[in-house]
């Protein structure tokens, strides 16, 4: 029997994980500044099916080879980074509403962000090893933690888009506010490949 402690850690600490700021938080968050909360929804699914996918990995040892094989893992998060600051310099011009309509943020640039955000290994890495063990099974643990993630993306990652909207809705110089919130992006991915 599972203790029923184990499940409400495994949730606060996903809930605390996905929902503070992060490359994709802050990537949908200017997505949804860019081109409005709906038009956000295929790029937020999109990171929710990369999650799936990295917790896939995860699950079936992508963990024990970013251990062991340190270049690997440097490459994957150097790449991570110029991917993510790619999808926030995209927006960087987009400043009338012609070319908001042309910015094309969906589902395929979504999925590739989890996998290459290191935040996502270490949050992914730590729910299989500190509580996947306690959960039992491994097909226990993969329904458990993969869909315990995916609900809560789905909640934080559309939230957040629908701040970004609102921001731009009351903030009134546009393009300014969304170049704050490229930069701020880029802060964030940069911080984070280099801790």
């Amino acid at each position: 029997m599972v203790d029923f402690n184990v499940f409400t850690g495994l949730w606060i600490f996903i809930i605390l994980m996905v929902g503070t700021p992060g490359p994709a938080n802050l990537l949908t968050m200017a997505a949804g500044a860019q081109i409005g909360f709906i038009r956000c929804i295929p790029f937020n699914l999109g990171l929710t099916l990369g999650k799936f996918l990295l917790n896939i990995a995860m699950g079936l040892g992508l963990g024990i080879l970013l251990v062991n094989f340190s270049t690997f893992q440097t490459l994957l998060k150097f790449c991570g980074a110029g991917y993510m600051i790619y999808l926030a310099l995209r927006s960087w011009n987009s400043n009338n509403q012609t070319n908001r309509q042309e910015l094309n943020i969906g589902w395929k640039q979504g999925i590739l962000v989890h996998p290459l955000n290191p935040k996502a290994w270490v949050m992914t890495l730590i729910a299989w090893t500190e509580f996947g063990p306690q959960l039992g099974g491994f097909v226990f643990q993969f329904v458990i933690i993969t869909s315990s993630f995916a609900l809560v993306q789905i909640v934080v990652h559309n939230s957040w888009s629908l701040f970004g909207a609102i921001l731009n809705r009351s903030i009134p110089n546009n393009l300014l506010l969304s170049r704050i919130l490229i930069l701020l992006t880029i802060i964030v991915i940069i911080w984070a490949v280099l801790i």
